[in-house]
């Protein structure tokens, strides 16, 4: 059983798409499972949650089933890993969290048109994909999503 948290993305944005291309690079200890949410097991790997309800947002599912939701599963995952523990820290500091979560909100509802004003269709395609042993995007690795409930 993989142990990773699942990371579950909108892998029809390019710019959401990019992000996690990044995460994967910064993800040193291998702590997070992405899965792109128009994958089958997405709404399995997130119990309770509507596809709509995974589409406003980036979620992570925790071994546990605890689920992190925007700006919190910023500062979730980023306090796995070393080079965002900076910017998770920072999200710690009381009202931050509350104004991350807003800015998240409006990002997130204009992600697409966000991601042809900054053309992130071509740009986003010079990050070459991380290929990492025994973890990665879940869709490649349907077991990772196994859980003992």
């Amino acid at each position: 059983m993989n142990t990773a948290n699942i990371v579950l993305y909108d892998d029809q944005c390019p710019m959401c798409t990019f992000q996690m291309r990044v995460l994967t690079w910064l993800d040193w200890f291998n702590t997070a499972s992405l899965l792109p949410m128009s994958h089958p097991r997405a709404l399995e790997a997130a119990p309770g949650l509507t596809r709509e309800a995974l589409h406003a947002a980036i979620h992570c599912v925790t071994p546990e089933r605890t689920v992190y939701r925007g700006a919190r599963c910023l500062r979730f995952v980023g306090m796995r890993m070393p080079l965002m523990v900076p910017l998770a820290l920072v999200l710690w500091i009381p009202g931050v969290i509350w104004i991350a979560e807003r800015v998240y909100a409006w990002v997130s509802t204009n992600r697409y048109v966000l991601s042809k004003v900054f053309g992130c269709k071509e740009a986003c395609a010079i990050l070459p994909e991380r290929k990492r042993a025994g973890v990665g995007v879940v869709a490649e690795r349907e077991e990772v999503v196994e859980r003992k409930t």
